[in-house]
């Protein structure tokens, strides 16, 4: 009977579903509970994928859901929306079963409007515009030969790290002085206008640049703010920006002396690569030597000329001899000097060149010295915690009342649970608990006598 009663059980029991089992049913469960609809909200996050695949972000002001056009219905649109549109879409509720994220699964799609972002944006650009902010007349020129060029991005930005190579590739002779301010959210707006306005007043480099890497219409938000644009347009020296991806566009673009298309083509503009500038001073030194070969030819064509018209005696040739030998010396002195000297200078620059490059030995050693000097000092720290662990632990064990009762002493509580300390406090047929180093005894007083000294 007992066997029969737990196979019972076991049929009656709730079967377990796994996750792809259960997620594929809540999906089924939300295509029945909501047909077809029409949402309306901003496009955020849009994605293109490779394969033709339309994700991105449907959102109002008090909540998000994520979305998806496959590629037979997205060819039908009619247009491709961007970040900030406001859309509206038919779609279906439903869920995807791999990651188990709730979406809209999206038929179809038509504009209702431009987005509160996008309007802010072309209201603003219009707005600094009619003010003449954005005039080609206001743009400065790159100077030819920048010394120093000033960064204005995150330390942590990816963009940093591709401007700083590019930059190092390019011309490593160039000093480089980061601004650092973050280049995300509302609060970043015044710390960047402020890191702008500083390298404006320092006035120590000779190229802005204002970069940042891509990223959704309001994660570059903040170059969109009036006063980042009249930072740029106020500064003492050109400024490229650089902010997003080649389709992106803020304001700070148009208040800017230079547009580039990414962070990396702004490092790119603000210098002349280092092989160019030495194959220029190298076409230059080959100009100079022809020049000085062609003048020595026609030196020495004239001075075959005077030869042949001389019809002086002998001492008048031994003259003309000797003016023609210091001819000769002057001659080959000014070949020689000017070649030096360009010899020279070249000599000088690729020493600053050497003098530029880091010292990566020096640097790893420093640092195996800082870690061979924190070992050691958390070693030490260490050791001493663990002997005033040490000493503490003895004495709370000399305080231990348990060690006091292994030694024969007995600790006594009359009825109330008090500890009793005087032999006045108890009465004779009184109740007492005496505790001893392995139990408690239960007692009652036959009599109580009190201490005589």
């Amino acid at each position: 009977m007992m066997e029969q009663r737990q196979a019972a059980s076991l049929e009656t029991a709730p079967a377990v579903l796994p996750v792809s089992a259960l997620n594929t049913a809540v999906a089924r469960l939300l295509e029945r509970s909501f047909p077809l609809a029409w949402v309306s909200g901003e496009i955020s996050n849009f994605t293109r994928a490779a394969s033709g695949h339309w994700y991105f972000t449907l959102k109002d002001d008090a909540a998000q859901v994520r979305a998806v056009m496959f590629r037979g219905r997205a060819q039908y649109a009619g247009f491709t929306p961007r970040d900030g549109d406001r859309v509206e879409v038919r779609a279906l509720v439903t869920l995807y079963a791999a990651r188990g994220d709730y979406q809209l699964n999206v038929e179809s799609i038509r504009r209702s409007g431009t987005g509160s972002l996008y309007e802010a944006f072309l209201e603003l650009k219009a707005r600094l515009g009619a003010e003449g902010l954005f005039d080609q007349e206001r743009k400065r020129q790159l100077p030819e030969f920048p010394r120093t060029i000033g960064i204005v991005t995150s330390p942590q930005a990816a963009a940093l790290r591709d401007v700083l190579t590019t930059l190092k590739r390019r011309a490593p002779h160039v000093r480089i002085i980061l601004y650092p301010t973050p280049v995300q959210g509302d609060a970043a707006v015044p710390k960047i206008a402020q890191a702008i306005a500083t390298a404006s007043l320092r006035a120590e480099c000779d190229v802005l640049l204002v970069c940042r890497g891509g990223g959704s219409m309001e994660d570059l938000w903040c170059f969109n703010h009036e006063a980042v644009a009249r930072a740029i347009a106020g500064c003492t020296m050109p400024v490229i920006s650089g902010v997003g991806h080649e389709t992106d566009f803020t304001i700070a673009d148009f208040a800017a002396d230079l547009r580039a298309p990414t962070p990396t083509a702004a490092a790119e503009m603000a210098v002349t690569p280092r092989a160019d500038w030495l194959g220029r001073l190298e076409m230059h030194a080959d100009d100079l030597q022809r020049a000085w070969r062609r003048r020595y030819a026609n030196a020495a064509q004239t001075l075959d000329w005077l030869a042949r018209r001389l019809q002086s005696p002998a001492q008048r040739l031994e003259r003309e001899r000797l003016k023609l030998g210091a001819m000769q010396l002057r001659l080959a002195h000014a070949t020689r000097t000017p070649l030096n000297l360009s010899r020279l200078a070249i000599a000088q620059l690729e020493t600053r060149l050497r003098a530029q490059l880091p010292d990566i030995d020096g640097q790893r050693e420093r640092v195996s010295h800082q870690a061979h000097r924190l070992h050691s000092g958390m070693s030490c720290h260490l050791r001493d915690r663990r002997a005033a662990l040490a000493t503490l632990a003895a004495q709370l064990e000399l305080l231990n009342p348990q060690r006091t009762l292994e030694r024969g002493y007995a600790m006594v509580i009359d009825a109330r649970g008090r500890t009793v300390r005087a032999p006045g406090s108890l009465h004779a047929r009184e109740s007492i608990t005496l505790h001893l180093a392995e139990g408690s005894v239960e007692a009652t007083l036959a009599a109580v006598q009190p201490r005589l000294d």
